[in-house]
């Protein structure tokens, strides 16, 4: 990769373009990746159950893996090049279809259930780098789920990218927060019900927001 992962998620670097750097690097490197990067990918994981991130090193990731330092670095910048990968990888397989009006709230449960199955990487990169850095990854996450959303209910509506993009950012930054929280106090809470609730707060206000943004009939 061309940014490591301190440098993708520097505040100078605006969510747009963080958005489409993990768009198109998806999209390079397919949806599931190599054998050597999934080895490296559950190596990190592995080793993330001994000790802290930054203390882990290149070698001790080879030397788990039995991949050699020159396989490495044609995949990966550095190790934190490596976690923003495995961050995408875990996206994408929470993500899956679920990215319709009819099925958000699967994705979004899948989201938690995928956080929470990687808790000691989730907790480990949460406390080794900065909860700004953690909020830009995760906004870029929910934004795609919610812009798939209001992009569908929009449909025959004469609405603003401007202002689909508004609805979308509320819904992230509402499902970021509360995200964030629920890692802070260290996942304890149900993702089910937590979905739930949230669900009662979305049903039926995207398709009126969308609506009240409508020109056509201005």
């Amino acid at each position: 990769m061309s940014v490591s992962f301190l440098k993708l998620f520097s505040p100078a670097i605006s969510v747009g373009a963080l958005f489409n750097f993990w768009y198109n690097k998806s999209i390079e490197r397919g949806n599931y990746g190599t054998n050597n990067e999934k080895a490296l990918e559950a190596s990190l994981k592995h080793l993330l159950l001994q000790k802290p991130l930054p203390k882990i090193t290149i070698q001790d990731l080879t030397d788990d893996c039995g991949i050699s330092r020159m396989t490495f670095y044609y995949h990966f910048k550095d190790i934190y090049d490596l976690v923003e990968w495995s961050c995408e990888e875990d996206a994408q397989k929470a993500l899956g279809e679920n990215r319709h009006y009819d099925s958000w709230e699967e994705g979004l449960l899948d989201i938690f259930k995928a956080v929470r199955e990687n808790k000691p990487f989730i907790l480990n990169v949460y406390h080794s780098v900065s909860r700004e850095q953690i909020e830009t990854y995760l906004y870029q996450l929910t934004y795609q789920l919610m812009i798939d959303v209001v992009e569908e209910k929009a449909v025959g509506l004469r609405v603003s990218t401007e202002d689909k993009d508004f609805i979308a950012d509320f819904y992230k930054y509402a499902l970021v927060g509360l995200m964030l929280d629920w890692i802070k106090k260290d996942m304890r809470e149900d993702p089910q019900d937590l979905v739930n609730r949230l669900a009662i707060l979305v049903h039926g206000n995207i398709v009126a927001a969308l609506q009240h943004y409508d020109t056509k009939g201005r």
